[in-house]
């Protein structure tokens, strides 16, 4: 087992230019009940890291973690997009916030894409893979919530998934936060993407 990531909150931001300088920095991004904040926990080994909800949507900013001493590589976990419960305005808003964000954060070296192992990849998830494509921004799919996909059906999914985002099935990073799945393999390669040890 791999040593929990030294994740500790530091800001929440409404704008890139309110973030701190960063060396590198992993972006999260998801639609909303994804298991964001839940994965962060786990890559953390905290419980309370990250506030996880019920109820989608509460993510509503930037929200960036240093990993190791401050004013190292950092991880920001965005807000989600999809369901939840706000107005069109508000939603286009976090939407531009994300968009101006990933564009122009300049230490960024990776975006993980979470999407739902149990329901595979929503029209908005292919909309952002396609966006992070056109942008010719670095990202990874990691699914999340292996543990709720039925075992005789895993395989089966896993080609699935990888095939609906244009992937290879190894391309992906399946996890599960609540059984420990595939977290230790997500810490080292966070860890390599940002350079950290």
């Amino acid at each position: 087992m791999s040593a929990p990531l030294d994740l500790t909150f530091v800001l929440s931001a409404d704008s890139v230019d309110r973030l701190p300088a960063s060396p590198a920095e992993v972006a999260v991004v998801g639609r909303s009940n994804v298991g964001k904040s839940s994965l962060l926990n786990a890559l953390g080994r905290r419980k309370n890291l990250a506030h996880t909800s019920k109820t989608p949507g509460r993510t509503r900013l930037l929200n960036c973690f240093a990993v190791g001493e401050p004013g190292g590589a950092t991880v920001v976990d965005c807000p989600g997009y999809g369901y939840a419960s706000v107005s069109k305005t508000t939603r286009a808003a976090w939407q531009g916030m994300i968009e101006d964000y990933l564009r122009e954060r300049d230490a960024l070296a990776m975006v993980m894409v979470l999407v739902d192992g149990e329901i595979g990849p929503t029209g908005l998830d292919l909309q952002m893979l396609g966006w992070l494509r056109d942008n010719a921004l670095p990202h990874t799919v990691v699914a999340t919530k292996h543990d709720k996909v039925k075992s005789s059906r895993r395989e089966k999914r896993k080609r699935e998934l990888a095939a609906a985002c244009g992937l290879e099935r190894t391309d992906v990073v399946w996890t599960s936060a609540s059984k420990n799945v595939g977290i230790d393999r997500l810490r080292d390669l966070t860890r390599l993407w940002l350079g950290v040890t």
